[in-house]
């Protein structure tokens, strides 16, 4: 039985429901739950606070052991949500494009924000998210919603996780479904994800409207099917037709969205502290690392110290999305926030400590070492479970030995073993990395995995180039360049690099570098049969004895150079080469059906009458991941 690795968690004097839940990194639902289940009435995760005692019986109730100190529990937390929401200012939707990919997406938002990214993007894919804000035209000074923010999550399939993490801060989800191709399934997708989401609405685009070969009753039938019941078909989902290339509906697409937000009556606090999420962060050469902030409580201002994963920053600089700086953002606004001491992640909760830089260090220095604890228990666990193995392993052997039984087949089978394809990832942008390795990760099946051993911002440097060949792993960069230097290191190391700027290019050169590592697939055709017929025993010098055995060809032709196998009572007893292959004492290069012959076989002397000889082609058959 594998010891179980105690898991010490640190708790302080009093703690909210929702913050315990976030210490014993469980959802908030589930432990309230149990919490109910366990006796512990009127339970509300924000306004319930926990004395250290209650939430140490429920952090045991869970199979964790408990340490009260409030030093080491230190974090910072999202504040309480609102008693009366109402009384709140109103804030801009955060509106997320989704989509399959080609259906216009892109040119839908460029429309909507007067640039050109796609004509600049490879493959004609948006390569990671970007944030926007969009006035509302019809807007008066009375209207609740001025403005609406867009996010731009990639519409291809491979950035699944990039979607999932932008529908996380939406309100409503707008999915594009071009007008020429109709449901697709990356539509499915998003359409699955809306239903999923809990208050987020779903606005259907039918774009591609000015296309000769566009059917828009085509798109709303298929839609029906996928259980999208449109308002033009007695549902309640709203649907726009525009055109992304002309600007045809994208007025009524704004009127829509703002109808919206305002049945929806979003608010949110202005004079709180900000908190908000990481859209997206890169290394800009001349501002240092930065990240697009989009604020979901509170404002944000210059000067402010905020934490995001386990990196803080003193906010230096803000630029929004037309590339002004600003002194502060509200909730609802995108902001490229610079002043990070490190890159945050893409998806990362931003939190702004009130009291100060000391306040993000103290907290960005206990989430690092309770990262290293969990690595540290998972690598102990990882430990013993091989321990087990090893014990069953020898426990096996050893009564294997006992009853005389041949473990050959068991041994050759744990050689084999499963194969791994390791790879070190570079990309440009953090949410790109994030996709990428998301994308490859699932590559593989029972016999060859893939594993991302590495993964990280900026160009392939020659680090990168070394953990590949101590790992035997190969380089991806995307969107990302390499030195000369580093590529002449990489040769001279033997280290597979691969470059490119698409990510469906990246995913087929990583399948088929998967698919390489496969053992073939063995096909054997039979081209010809003999029939044994008797068995001659020829005398040898030194009293040895050679067995013939005498054959008649009843199908085909064996062709003295075939590779040849046994067949008894239906199973083949031995398979390799000819020996010897004559007719009427001469040497022959083939036996064509109905000829007798006599053949001896290489290494194999058992032949017995009755047995069948075939001769066979042997073909090996690349298999694919």
């Amino acid at each position: 039985m594998v010891k179980q690795v105690q898991k010490d968690v640190y708790i302080p004097t009093v703690v909210s429901v929702s913050n315990l839940a976030r210490i014993l990194d469980m959802r908030q639902k589930r432990m309230m739950q149990l919490m109910k289940n366990w006796g512990m009435e009127e339970v509300k995760p924000d306004l319930l606070v926990l004395s250290s005692e209650d939430a140490s019986l429920v952090a045991v109730e869970l199979g964790f052991n408990p340490v009260i100190d409030d030093e080491a529990a230190f974090d910072i937390y999202p504040d309480a949500p609102p008693a009366e929401p109402s009384t709140l200012p109103h804030r801009p939707p955060v509106v997320t494009i989704m989509g399959h990919v080609d259906h216009g997406k892109t040119t839908l938002l460029d429309t909507l924000r007067s640039t050109s990214v796609a004509k600049g993007e490879a493959g004609g894919i948006t390569q990671h998210i970007g944030a926007f804000s969009v006035p509302v035209g019809t807007a008066s000074e009375n209207s609740a919603i001025r403005t609406i923010t867009f996010l731009d999550t990639p519409g291809h399939a491979a950035f699944t996780a990039m979607r999932a993490r932008g529908a996380r801060v939406t309100d409503i989800i707008v999915c594009v479904v071009a007008a020429d191709d109709g449901v697709m399934p990356q539509t499915r997708e998003v359409l699955n994800l809306a239903k999923t989401e809990e208050n987020v609405e779903l606005v259907i685009a039918i774009n591609k409207v000015d296309k000769p070969q566009a059917n828009v009753e085509k798109v709303k039938n298929a839609l029906l099917a996928e259980g999208v019941q449109l308002e033009s078909l007695g549902g309640d989902v709203p649907s726009v037709e525009v055109s992304g290339l002309t600007g045809k509906g994208l007025d009524d697409l704004i009127e829509t969205i703002s109808t919206i937000a305002e049945v929806a009556d979003l608010r949110a606090d202005q004079t709180s502290k900000a908190e908000g999420y990481v859209l997206e962060s890169k290394v800009d050469k001349g501002r240092g690392p930065i990240a697009t902030v989009l604020v979901t409580s509170g404002t944000l201002q210059p000067g402010a110290a905020i934490v995001a994963g386990t990196v803080w920053c003193r906010v230096r600089q803000m630029m929004d999305d037309k590339g002004q700086f600003v002194k502060k953002a509200s909730p609802g606004m995108p902001v490229t926030v610079s002043g990070w001491k490190e890159l945050p992640e893409a998806g990362d909760e931003v939190l702004q400590a009130i009291k100060g830089e000391d306040d993000a260090k103290r907290a960005v220095a206990n989430r690092k070492r309770e990262i290293e604890k969990r690595k540290i228990l998972k690598d102990v666990e990882k430990i013993n479970e091989v321990r087990k193995a090893e014990r069953i392993e020898r426990e096996e052997a050893a009564l294997a030995e006992q009853m005389g039984v041949t473990r050959e087949a068991h041994e050759g089978k744990q050689e084999q073993g499963q194969k791994e394809l390791r790879l070190v990832i570079k990309g440009d942008v953090s949410g790109t990395v994030e996709a990428v390795v998301g994308s490859v990760s699932g590559i593989g099946n029972d016999e060859v995995t893939t594993k991302v051993v590495s993964s990280g911002v900026g160009e392939v440097l020659e680090s990168d180039v070394s953990m590949a060949e101590a790992s035997n792993a190969m380089v991806i960069g995307f969107n990302v360049k390499c030195q000369r230097s580093v590529q002449q290191q990489a040769g001279k190391l033997g280290v597979p690099l691969y470059f490119d700027d698409v990510i469906y290019r990246v995913m087929e050169e990583v399948r088929k570098r998967a698919s390489a590592l496969l053992p073939p697939r063995i096909e054997k055709h039979v081209k010809g049969e003999l029939q044994v017929a008797e068995i001659f025993h020829i005398s040898l010098k030194g009293r040895k004895t050679h067995d013939v055995a005498g054959c008649k060809v009843t199908n085909g032709v064996l062709e003295k150079s075939s590779r040849v196998r046994v067949m008894r009572n239906g199973e083949e007893v031995w398979e390799g080469m000819v020996a010897d292959l004559k007719h009427m004492k001469k040497n022959i290069t083939e036996a064509k059906k109905g000829m007798e012959c006599g053949i001896s076989l290489e290494g194999f002397e058992e032949v017995l009458v009755g047995d069948v000889i075939q001769a066979i082609d042997v073909k090996e058959i690349a298999r694919q991941v």
